[in-house]
């Protein structure tokens, strides 16, 4: 086949796109081979580059970030079944032949049925023998298992992915066993917790969940035995009761638990509804054996699978700055504050302005707990779309909704065993605030499409630059939510309240990104320390980052000078007795002057003083108030 993107949200939503030999971008202009006109979204906002076999998906310094899979990148390698979203819209990437997979029927486990065991056997010893059938029909049984066996052996040497596997197993499985419906359960690190369920269904036209008896799982995980059971059914007994059972057809059930190397992985499930089928011992014999084989097959996968996945998450995390830097009282006060959270499990929730270094703080108490070797997944409540943000959060079975062509792991399950990191949890809808809420109390959830709880052990550290109270009071945010997640609370400081930190962290983003540009390390003056010292810098210690970032690449010396900042910076009041170069004087009391003639003029009208100055009535107001001329205007000028 050839490579697409598949538009799953937007107003290109359903339309499809080849990609070719030849690039292919998306933006807003006319002149992309995607075209969305949305404001939105760049002019020219990201492109998809052919590498050889790959493809590479590379952003064009847009407004608003290009996200893959919830994450903003630069750029990135594509890979089968990556979501790419751009303003509003969102592209699945579908790179191999597997892009339209059949519909899975959901999976439900069922408590209530009783069942009478016919048979049970441990794995490594098979059932007896019995000559089910006579003459011809047996040996043409057993020639129709034999070809299957082989079959099976073909795709374990060829099939690499889990899903894959699983479907292509239960279908050749059925090739022998007249089962109806089946599963592929794989566990994990206990065999109370379901990694994943593959369910599998003859008509799957039908549309009617794999209904799972619970106890035959059970028994077959924890007894290790393959079990062959029927259904009870309803018979009226003398006294006019009932005795227990189930209404409905009779179901004849097997279960074969997987073992690799003494250790269960999984349970293979096949299910009858037909009163004219029967499954017997020697059915349950040919896939204990064929479990045997496929147990060690299907555990590679998966392995292999989480490998990927953990690589690909690895790689990410080398893309984020670690580092918290500060020598202030209040940045000491941050320091012990993560000594002591640290080594418990406790929920934490991170104040602070936007761009005060709330993910570090997280990150740094992941580090220094005992969760530092297990994974750190971060999730931004308000950088992926609602409707895809439970996907995100929570996983999905394949088939779960349009462009779920896979099974996915959320970010929940991926960082079992460490930390989940939820930033502006504020922004989180409240249906989701509701299943939080349950991970908090019970660490247990249910994939998009799915009834299976999955149980984790995570640590959760929320963010939030926002009032929470005062959402609470608005009907915005769940109170006991809320309550959950502030077991342990800090506000990080502004970084105008700790400004003998800016020198620091000025020289630390110089370093940083002179070597990021190949330049050689530059110095900054005196002068533009003076700047940097008294902005009040409302963006915090990231927008500082993207001044010194953008006056390592504008400088073209040695050292950083006033010019090479941003003009902002240049617009303040800087007392008397910092050093300023007679230039900068002269330009901030011209500014000044011609602002105060202007409004005299109008008679204190900002606007017509706008259109005079040639102004946006907007950016005249802030120069007045970055050059602190309010008071002088309201001496001076009697506003109209």
């Amino acid at each position: 086949m050839i490579p697409k993107l598949v538009c799953i949200d937007g107003p290109l939503r359903g339309r499809e796109f080849k990609l070719a030999e030849s690039t292919v971008r998306i933006g807003r202009q006319l002149d992309n081979e995607i075209s969305i006109a949305d404001p939105r979204i760049s002019k020219h906002h990201c492109k998809i580059l052919p590498a050889g076999p790959e493809f590479r998906l590379i952003d064009l310094g847009s407004h608003n970030g290009t996200l893959l899979n919830g994450r903003p990148i630069r750029e990135r390698t594509l890979e089968h079944g990556d979501e790419i979203r751009v303003g509003p819209s969102a592209f699945i990437a579908l790179l191999r032949e597997d892009d339209v997979p059949a519909a899975r029927p959901p999976i439900q486990f069922d408590e209530t049925i009783s069942w009478v065991t016919r048979y049970a056997s441990g794995v490594e010893a098979s059932p007896p023998a019995k000559p089910l059938v006579a003459g011809d029909r047996r040996s043409e049984r057993a020639s129709r298992e034999l070809e299957a066996l082989l079959k099976v052996n073909a795709v374990l040497a060829s099939v690499k992915r889990l899903e894959e596997l699983e479907q292509r197993l239960l279908e050749m499985i059925t090739e022998v066993i007249p089962a109806d419906r089946g599963a592929i359960i794989m566990v994990g690190e206990s065999i109370e917790h379901f990694s994943s369920i593959f369910g599998w269904d003859r008509t799957p036209e039908r549309g009617l969940p794999v209904e799972i008896s619970r106890a035959a799982i059970d028994r077959a995980l924890r007894e290790r035995v393959a079990v062959l059971s029927d259904s009870g059914t309803l018979n009226a007994g003398a006294g006019g009761g009932e005795e227990r059972g189930t209404a409905g057809p009779p179901r004849t059930l097997l279960a074969v638990p997987l073992v690799v190397f003494d250790r269960v992985v999984g349970v293979i499930y096949l299910e009858t509804r037909d009163s004219q089928v029967h499954l017997d011992e020697g059915h349950l014999e040919w896939l204990s054996g064929l479990g045997r084989v496929a147990a060690v097959a299907l555990e590679n996968a998966r392995r292999s699978q989480w490998l990927e996945s953990e690589n690909r998450r690895l790689r990410d995390e080398l893309d984020l700055d670690r580092s918290i830097v500060g020598e202030s009282l209040l940045m000491q006060d941050v320091y012990r504050f993560i000594a002591k959270v640290a080594p418990a499990p406790a929920t934490v929730l991170i104040r602070g302005e936007s761009g005060t270094g709330k993910e570090l703080v997280a990150r740094a108490i992941h580090r220094n707990s005992p969760r530092a070797e297990k994974p750190f997944v971060a999730v931004n409540c308000a950088a992926v779309a609602e409707t895809l943000l439970e996907s995100e959060m929570f996983g999905h079975e394949k088939g779960a909704f349009t462009g779920a062509i896979g099974q996915k792991k959320g970010k929940i399950e991926v960082a079992d065993g460490g930390t989940l990191f939820l930033d502006e949890i504020s922004e989180l809808a409240p249906n989701l605030q509701a299943k939080l809420l349950r991970v908090l109390q019970e660490r247990e959830f249910e994939r998009v499409g799915s009834t299976c709880p999955i149980r984790v052990d995570i640590r959760v550290v929320a963010a939030t630059n926002q009032d929470l109270e005062k959402a609470i009071k608005d009907g915005r945010f769940r109170a006991d939510l809320y309550y959950r997640l502030k077991v342990v609370s800090i506000t990080l400081p502004p970084l105008r309240e700790r400004r003998e930190d800016i020198p620091l962290l000025a020289h630390y983003f110089a370093v940083k990104h002179c070597g990021r540009s190949n330049r050689p390390a530059v110095s900054i003056s005196e002068e533009a320390h003076a700047y940097l010292r008294h902005y009040d810098w409302p963006g915090n210690v990231r927008e500082l980052e993207n001044a010194i970032e953008r006056a390592v690449v504008m400088g073209s010396g040695d050292v950083i000078l006033p010019e090479n900042l941003p003009e902002d910076l240049l617009e303040i009041d800087i007392p008397a007795k910092s050093l300023l170069p007679h230039f900068h004087q002269m330009v901030k009391r011209t500014k000044r002057d011609l602002i105060l003639k202007a409004l005299k003029q109008t008679g204190g009208n900002y606007v017509e003083a706008a259109k005079a100055l040639g102004l946006q009535p907007t950016y005249l107001h802030r120069l007045i108030r970055n050059l602190n001329l309010r008071a002088e205007i309201r001496e001076q000028i009697s506003p109209r």
